[in-house]
C-alpha cells in the first residue's frame, strides 16, 4: 500500500446515472462538505454521462457527455463506472480511465469477475487504483474487510446470502407457503426481480459476487468459470416445509472454502440452522459469513442493493481514492495472484437433506434405502406422510454427512425407478 500527498480538488467523473449513480450525486450534494473533509480535499463532480440527458433525475447534470469515453480523457482524478455489464461500453471506459492514468469506482461485478485480473494489472501499471466496494454486497463493507481487516490469520471459508432477490423469494415462500411461481411474480411487481430474473434466480449474480470475494479471500485471480452454479427455481414450498421441521431454512450461498491445498466455490440452495446468522437473514438483504481462522468468524449483514446502501459504498471508495491511498485491487499485487487451484466439490462432505416423490406402493421406501446403502449413504432421520391412493407421496431423509459424489451416485439409480414420479431433489446442509 503506498500513497501521496493530494493537493486541490479531486474532480470526480461519474459515466450511468440510474439508481445507484443518480444516489452518488445526491450524496455528494447533500454532504459534500463533511464528505470532503473526510477526503482531505474537496470532491466535485466534473462531469456525467448517461444514456439519455433529458431523463427526469431530480439531479444536476452540469458537465453532460453523450459519449462517457471523453470522461476517460479528460481533467477527472476518478472515473465512476456505474453502466454496467462485462463488456462493450463499460469495460471500454475502465481500461480507458485506467491506461489514462485515472482512478476507477466501479459497481461493475460481472466485468470484475470475468476481467479482473487483467483490469488490476492494467491499475498497478499505470500507478492507479480501481475499486468495488459497491460490486460485491451493495452497502455492506465486505471487500475493504476481506482485503485488509482479515488478513492476519488467513481465510478459511466465505459463506454469503449474496443476491437480495433470491432471499426476498425464499423468505416469502416460506412465511407464506406459496409456489416460487407465485412469489417471484410478486417481487418482479414490487421491483424486487428484474423482467428477466435470471441472471438472480439462476444464481448467475452470486457467482460474479463470490469470485470477487474468493479472489480477495484466498489471493487468487478471479475464475467465473470454475464455481458451480445452482439457483433456486426448484425449492417448492414443501421443500422449505419440511426443511423447517428439522430446524433449518433454505438459503442461495455463495461458498467459498479451503479444501486441504484447493479451493471449493460454489453457488447453490443449502439448509441452515434457523438459529444460525444467515438463517436470519431475511428479506432482500444480505449476510456474509467468513471463517478468519485463529481469529474466529466474522458475520456482516445489510442492505446489498437499492439507492443508498450502493452509493454508499461508491462514495466511500471516492473517498479512499481521493485521499490518496493506493491499495492492490484485490488484496495483493496483481503479478501474485494465484491461479486457482480448483477442488473437486463432489468430494465434498455433508449431510444432505433428500426428498423423493414416489407412488405409495409396497417396496418403494425399501429400494430407496438399499440403493442408498450400496452408495455408503446412511439416514440419521426421516418423513413420510401419506396422501390419497394413487397420488404421489414425498418421502424426505436427512443422510448423515457423505461425499455429494456418493450421494449423486444412489440418487441417480433411484430417479431411474418408474414408481419415482420427479427428479429427486438434495440440498446440502451447510450450516
Amino acid at each position: 500500500m503506498t500513497s501521496h500527498s493530494p493537493k486541490g480538488a479531486f474532480k470526480i467523473a461519474i459515466a450511468g446515472l440510474g439508481t445507484v449513480g443518480g444516489g452518488v450525486v445526491k450524496a455528494l450534494a447533500a454532504r459534500g462538505p463533511e464528505l470532503s473533509s473526510r477526503a482531505g480535499r474537496k470532491l466535485e463532480i466534473i462531469g456525467v454521462s448517461a444514456r439519455s440527458k433529458n431523463k427526469a433525475r431530480g439531479i444536476d447534470v452540469a458537465g453532460w457527455t453523450d459519449d462517457p469515453l471523453t470522461l476517460a480523457k479528460g481533467d477527472a482524478d476518478v472515473v465512476v463506472e456505474l453502466i454496467g455489464g462485462e463488456e462493450g461500453i463499460a469495460r471500454q471506459l475502465v481500461e480507458s480511465a485506467l491506461a489514462n492514468k485515472k482512478h476507477v469506482v466501479t459497481a461493475n461485478k460481472a466485468l470484475l469477475a470475468k476481467h479482473g485480473k487483467a483490469l488490476a494489472d492494467l491499475a498497478e501499471k499505470n500507478g492507479v487504483t480501481l475499486k468495488f466496494e459497491a460490486a460485491a454486497a451493495g452497502g455492506i463493507p465486505i471487500v475493504k474487510a476481506l482485503r485488509e481487516g482479515l488478513i492476519a490469520h488467513g481465510v478459511d471459508a466465505v459463506k454469503g446470502i449474496l443476491n437480495g432477490t433470491c432471499n426476498y423469494i425464499l423468505t416469502e415462500m416460506e412465511s407464506s407457503g406459496r409456489s416460487f411461481a407465485d412469489v417471484l411474480k410478486e417481487a418482479q411487481a414490487k421491483g424486487y426481480a428484474e423482467a428477466d430474473p435470471t441472471l438472480d434466480v439462476g444464481g448467475g449474480d452470486t457467482a460474479h459476487k463470490l469470485a470477487l470475494l474468493t479472489s480477495i479471500a484466498f489471493g487468487t485471480a478471479p475464475d467465473l468459470g470454475a464455481i458451480a452454479v445452482e439457483g433456486i427455481e426448484h425449492i417448492s414450498p414443501d421443500d422449505i416445509a419440511f426443511a423447517s421441521e428439522f430446524g433449518f431454512r433454505i438459503k442461495l450461498l455463495g461458498v467459498a472454502k479451503r479444501m486441504g491445498n484447493k479451493i471449493d466455490q460454489k453457488v447453490h440452495p443449502a439448509m441452515v440452522r434457523v438459529r444460525s446468522s444467515l438463517a436470519n437473514v431475511s428479506g432482500a438483504a444480505n449476510g456474509v459469513l467468513v471463517d478468519a481462522g485463529e481469529a474466529g468468524s466474522f458475520f456482516f449483514s445489510g442492505r446489498g442493493a437499492g439507492e443508498a446502501p450502493t452509493a454508499s459504498a461508491v462514495i466511500a471508495d471516492i473517498v479512499e481514492a481521493a485521499g490518496g491511498t493506493l491499495s492492490p485491487v484485490f488484496g495483493r499485487p496483481a503479478a501474485s495472484l494465484a491461479k486457482l487451484n480448483l477442488a473437486d466439490g463432489k468430494q465434498a462432505v455433508s449431510s444432505w437433506y433428500l426428498r423423493f416423490e414416489v407412488l405409495d406402493v409396497p417396496g418403494v421406501l425399501a429400494s430407496i434405502t438399499r440403493h442408498l446403502a450400496d452408495a455408503g449413504v446412511s439416514i440419521e432421520s426421516m418423513i413420510q406422510r401419506g396422501r390419497a391412493p394413487g397420488e404421489p407421496v414425498a418421502i424426505v431423509m436427512i443422510t448423515h454427512e457423505t461425499a455429494q459424489h456418493e450421494v449423486e451416485r444412489a440418487l441417480k439409480a433411484i430417479g431411474a425407478s418408474d414408481k419415482v414420479r420427479a427428479r429427486p431433489c438434495m440440498i446440502p446442509m451447510e450450516l
